[in-house]
């Protein structure tokens, strides 16, 4: 899926996960699809960035999402989003709080690639 690929910086492999201008129903399939690619990835070895630039969600999109941030917990290492402006400050709790990891927001993807590689 060429939603998600895996990009370079700073030398570091970081997965990106692009969910930005898709509508709650392609959201859904992006989240759907997430764990094919990170859990044939060493545990603990993922730097995930996902864009939510201008990109929909409805309930169903976020309990997709809910549950893929849980499946691959054991194997995400950071990760970071950014353009979450428009994603409601409830549903990004919701999905802190049922997997259990940290999800800091980023206003650039520069910024928020930075912080994946840094001290790495």
């Amino acid at each position: 899926m060429e939603r998600i690929r895996f990009i370079n910086h700073q030398g570091k492999q970081v997965l990106l996960v692009d969910f930005s201008n898709c509508s709650a129903r392609e959201a859904e399939q992006i989240a759907r699809s997430a764990p094919d690619i990170v859990t044939v990835q060493p545990l603990g070895s993922v730097l995930l960035l996902a864009d939510f630039t201008k990109a929909s969600f409805d309930r169903e999109a976020i309990r997709v999402m809910k549950e893929s941030a849980v499946f691959d917990k054991p194997y995400i290492k950071k990760s970071a989003w950014i353009g979450a402006t428009n994603f409601p400050e409830e549903f990004q709790q919701e999905i802190k709080n049922f997997s259990g990891r940290e999800l800091p927001i980023y206003k650039t993807r520069e910024e928020a690639l930075n912080w994946l590689v840094d001290s790495i």
